[in-house]
């Protein structure tokens, strides 16, 4: 138990040492970051992150999230560039180097022909006095006062921030630039995340005879034929409009034969849920997800500007369709 507790410490010494850390950063949003991020607005190629060993991780990262939110960026890693993979950078792109110590050799010894290209270098290291910070067109500090790992060797805290930092930068490109929702999910074309981007309910929803309908002056006992043809596990109630005026579900159903009324006798119309939610169309499927969950309901009807009928769906047809 003593050695249970001793690891619970441990963890939470770790998770505050990287929360102030992070939380110090704050002081480090100031006009070099705004210049940064000028620079990257301005780039007419792309972002080229750099970084070695731990930092090299963090930076195949930051390339990515700057690549999938509208700034297109790409990782090099600086051992390779001096043997050739230097040529993938144009005298149009933005060079993002991280580097705690600010003196990582591999990254030092590609510097002169950077500058010789003429090309900005955005830096974030942990010492606004090393090589790299001074070499920099712009420098931010991500200095953190100690690592996590009790003996201060591994990159922990320090990683952790230029992590944050790079992920400051991305979204506040993305904000400058109006990238929206359909842009990001044009980029994830194949993942959940371009699914609940992309999809609409129209393009989930039930329609024509697969929706359950029935009028609301039908029996109860004809209701439930439709929930039982058409397996959504509720039926639209409309009107002799067509409109859509209630639903009836099993929940319904429930309540109904707890007053012990007939479902052979009773209309629906008198048992049904009035005023029941209903969508458009054309809103996103993630958004139906968002309204179910809310309003803690399991099936939405899909009705026009005029009210009618036009489709329904549950929170299965929504699973189905990698929503969730």
């Amino acid at each position: 138990m003593g050695h249970d507790l001793n690891i619970q410490a441990l963890a939470l010494a770790v998770i505050q040492a990287e929360a102030q850390a992070i939380i110090a950063l704050s002081e480090q949003i100031n006009a070099q970051f705004v210049y940064a991020c000028r620079l990257m607005l301005a780039c007419k190629g792309r972002v080229v992150v750099i970084g070695m060993g731990k930092s090299g991780h963090i930076a195949g990262k930051i390339a990515a999230t700057l690549a999938s939110t509208g700034t297109p960026a790409f990782f090099v890693h600086p051992g390779e560039a001096s043997h050739g993979d230097l040529g993938m950078i144009t005298r149009q792109d933005v060079v993002l180097a991280l580097s705690n110590s600010g003196e990582t050799s591999e990254i030092l010894t590609i510097l002169p022909i950077i500058k010789r290209l003429g090309v900005p270098l955005i830096a974030l290291t942990g010492n606004p006095d090393s090589t790299l910070a001074k070499f920099a067109t712009a420098h931010i500090n991500v200095a953190v006062e100690h690592e996590a790992c009790p003996l201060g060797l591994a990159p922990t805290s320090s990683t952790t921030a230029a992590l944050v930092m790079g992920d400051a930068l991305a979204v506040s490109l993305l904000e400058t630039k109006g990238f929206t929702r359909d842009d990001f999910a044009l980029s994830h074309p194949g993942g959940s995340l371009g699914k609940r981007l992309l999809l609409k309910v129209s393009d989930v929803m039930h329609s024509g005879a697969e929706v359950p309908v029935i009028e609301d002056n039908a029996l109860v006992s004809s209701a439930l034929l439709q929930m039982t043809n058409k397996k959504l596990g509720m039926t639209a109630v409309i009107d002799t409009n067509q409109c859509v005026v209630g639903i009836f579900t099993d929940g319904d159903l429930r309540r109904m034969l707890e007053k012990n009324l007939n479902v052979h006798t009773t209309k629906v119309g008198q048992v049904m849920t009035r005023a029941c939610t209903v969508i458009s169309a054309d809103i996103l499927a993630a958004e139906a997800m968002q309204i179910m969950e809310v309003k803690k309901i399991n099936a939405l009807l899909v009705v026009d500007t005029q009210q009618k009928i036009q489709g329904a769906l549950n929170m299965h047809d929504l699973i189905r369709a990698g929503i969730v």
